[in-house]
């Protein structure tokens, strides 16, 4: 994974025979913080396996741009004001979402990739050129 934002890159093994690695998941929770803010929360794991199997599926060597990890509230009421695709009561808030791009695979590409999971939100941003990846319910929108 790769931070435009704050240029941090992020490759590492997570997860081992049935384990999560705490310094591994630890560091994630770091790489995903709020960078406006620099304030970090737990990403919740099921967000991260999601993100994985999708990036698995895709048979792609490119990491990921992480656009937006974790979003302190503050943050999020600033984008809320800047845009209505933003929700107000956003998983982003709660560590359980995460906005990603690949220059290898469209939209549409990394949508199905993740909505292949079945588990999870999947939202397409064509215009912004991004999928927005979670561990809520299971639901798709956007296009």
């Amino acid at each position: 994974m790769y931070s435009g934002r704050t240029g941090e890159h992020l490759d590492m093994i997570y997860w081992i025979e049935g384990e999560y690695i705490k310094d591994a998941v630890k560091e994630i929770h770091y790489f995903m913080r709020d960078w406006r803010t620099d304030q970090v929360k737990a990403i919740d794991t099921r967000t991260i396996d999601i993100m994985t199997a999708a990036h698995n599926l895709m048979d792609v060597t490119e990491p990921y741009l992480l656009l937006s990890g974790y979003r302190s509230a503050k943050t999020n009421a600033m984008l809320r004001s800047r845009s209505r695709g933003v929700a107000k009561n956003s998983l982003h808030v709660q560590g359980q979402a995460a906005d990603l791009r690949l220059g290898s695979r469209s939209v549409r590409q990394m949508a199905r990739a993740a909505q292949a999971c079945h588990a999870g939100g999947v939202g397409q941003y064509s215009r912004s050129n991004f999928v927005h990846m979670d561990c809520g319910p299971v639901r798709t929108w956007g296009a």
